[in-house]
């Protein structure tokens, strides 16, 4: 799977929020250090694939990097 993860500190919050942009706003989990919102990214991401296949919905398009 091609999809993106974007890994950021939260100071407010205390944790490393990760995001998963194709899948919207609120595709988001976190963890305590950057590995392991890493690895909650990568559970959430396996899910929302299997979610969006038994509902038969197309997945969305993977973003690419545009390199100049």
């Amino acid at each position: 799977m091609k999809y993106s993860i974007l890994i950021q500190w939260s100071e407010k919050d205390r944790v490393y929020v990760a995001s998963l942009p194709e899948w919207g706003k609120y595709a988001r989990t976190h963890g305590e250090t950057y590995e392991e919102a890493l690895e909650n990214a990568k559970e959430v991401l396996e899910d929302l694939v299997y979610g969006y296949e038994q509902m038969g919905k197309p997945l969305p398009e993977p973003q690419t990097l545009q390199v100049a």
